[in-house]
Parts: structure tokens; sequence; C-alpha cells
């Protein structure tokens, strides 16, 4: 499958505990229906890597909550990345950088439109941990808009020890040691405060989608 014209959707809160249920056949038919090719789903959280055109994609996630919204009567938020951005999302795990003799310090822009891709971390807590975090404890909140660095920087770090988590840009990295159902760096906590919508994805899933990306 080539990376040209792929895109991600990441769909928040379907098919959790048994609610919420949208089946991914009806769901790739409404990606397909949208404009959508080669729609391939993957488990059933909502994770969808398809081909589309840049007309499409910029109509894209408000004609899928529509159409989930008219159907199962849900609101469902949707955050989209392009293959490139999903894949680099991979490549920047930052829980996996060691931590250095001196931790540099962290310069947090005026705006977090300011941060260059790839290049400036803005982040909170410890954002140079020793490598070697395991797997299972890793996860990506994905942003739907970039955060105002101000927000950024009004997160609390002692809000869910021992959780981690740092932004770059529009992905927040967690390290949730004791799993996703106990942690208090939520979804609704992420969203209130950087003013945005958010969906969070684990690790493997993460690499998975990365995967199918090419």
């Amino acid at each position: 499958m080539s990376a040209n014209g792929l895109h991600v959707a990441l769909l928040r809160g379907i098919n959790v505990g048994g609610k919420h249920l949208v089946p991914m056949k009806s769901l790739a038919a409404m990606f397909e229906h949208a404009g959508c090719s080669d729609v391939v789903t993957y488990i059933q959280s909502g994770n969808v890597v398809f081909r589309a055109k840049d007309a499409a994609v910029r109509r894209l996630a408000g004609a899928i909550r529509g159409a989930i919204e008219e159907r199962f009567g849900l609101r469902v938020p949707v955050v989209l990345r392009s293959a490139a951005e999903l894949r680099e999302v991979a490549r920047q795990n930052v829980f996996e950088i060691p931590r250095p003799a001196r931790a540099p310090s962290l310069h947090v822009p005026k705006a977090a439109k300011d941060v260059p891709v790839g290049l400036s971390v803005v982040g909170i807590g410890t954002p140079f941990l020793a490598a070697g975090a395991a797997p299972g404890e890793l996860h990506v909140a994905f942003l739907a808009d970039l955060p105002a660095a101000a927000a950024v920087a009004a997160l609390d770090p002692k809000r869910s020890p021992p959780d981690e988590l740092v932004v770059r840009g529009r992905e927040v990295y967690l390290r949730l040691p004791n799993g996703v159902a106990r942690t208090k760096l939520t979804n609704a906590y992420l969203d209130s405060k950087l003013g945005t919508t958010c969906t969070m994805r684990s690790w493997k899933t993460v690499l998975k989608l990365a995967e199918l990306c090419g």
C-alpha cells in the first residue's frame, strides 16, 4: 500500500465496554460513501486507514461524525492524521530517549504553533526518561488541534503520579505505569485543559497503524 494519499482516522469512544457500538463494516462503508478508497479498519476501537483526495479529507471528519450520529445516534469525535504524520508519531517516542547527565531546560514559545515540527519539545513533568520504558505503559493522545503553549504549560505534572506526559505538537505522549483505567490524565482532562478534542491509543496500536501506513 503506497503512502501517497493515505490518511488515518481515529474515532473516540466507540465499542467500549459493550457501549457505543459501531460495526467496523458499517464504519468502512461510511468512509467509502464519503469518497474514500482502500479503506482498512484495525480492531474495534475506531482506527481507519484510507486513501482520499485532499478535498475529501478536509470535510471528512464532519461527514463521518454526521453519518454516525444519523445512523447510530452517537456523537463521536474524529481526529485525522496523514500517513506521514502517523509514521512520524511512531518515530518520536520521547519516552525512549535516555536521560542526559543534566536535563536541558525547556523553552516554551509564545504559541505552540511556533514550535518547529520534530525539533522542539513542549513538555511537562520529566521529558527525558530512562530508556527502556515498558511498551505496555505507553500511550499517545492525538489532538484535533495544536494547543496553545500557555495551555500546555498550565498542565499539572502532579495530577496523576506516577504517570508522566510530554506534549509534542498535536500529540501527547503518556507513560501510565498503572494503566489507562487508573490514570487521571484522561481524554476529558486533556480536552478541557488544552482546549481541543483528543483520543488516546496504546503504543501497540500506534505502531500497527504506522505499519499499515507503509
